[in-house]
């Protein structure tokens, strides 16, 4: 017996002797790093979209704040072309051009699709634009069942 307990101490000596084989400590970032470049991609195409392009000269005025919104707002863009009052102007309906005897049957067309909650028009009208174009495109977006929302930029210190 004494031989046997002997044998097996040996044996559990041997096994404690070697060594297992050293755990890999390295991390693989080549995947992580296509994930990132194809998030890049995504947010290079998606980010010229999410601009206006349309170059207006909103005008200056104090009582602005920003906007918070689930949906995108509709917005009707108004930019003057030339002339003096009654002068030409450009209507964008979004970033679309549209003529002003259009611009009625489109707005409500879409007052229809859209819930009471989302009811309001963003009017972004150019600082040189006559009150009168602009009085008239707020009666026709009354017209319509929107509320209207003219965007101009805040006054330094407001």
């Amino acid at each position: 017996m004494a031989m046997n307990m002997a044998g097996s101490a040996g044996g559990g000596g041997g096994r404690r002797g070697r060594r297992r084989a050293a755990v890999m400590a390295e991390i693989n970032v080549t995947p992580m790093v296509d994930v990132m470049l194809v998030l890049l991609i995504i947010f290079m195409v998606a980010a010229p979209l999410m601009t206006s392009t349309i170059d207006i000269d909103l005008p200056v005025a104090s009582g602005g704040k920003s906007l918070a919104a689930n949906a995108p707002p509709l917005t009707l863009s108004v930019k003057r072309t030339g002339g003096a009052c009654n002068s030409n102007v450009e209507l964008y309906l979004g970033d679309t051009l549209i003529s002003a005897n259009d611009l009625l049957p489109k707005i409500k067309a879409i007052r229809e699709t859209r819930s009471e909650a989302e009811s309001v028009v963003y009017l972004r009208g150019d600082k040189d634009v006559c009150y009168t174009d602009m009085m008239k495109l707020l009666g026709y977006i009354r017209t319509a069942g929107f509320k209207a929302n003219i965007v101009i930029v805040p006054e330094q210190g407001s």
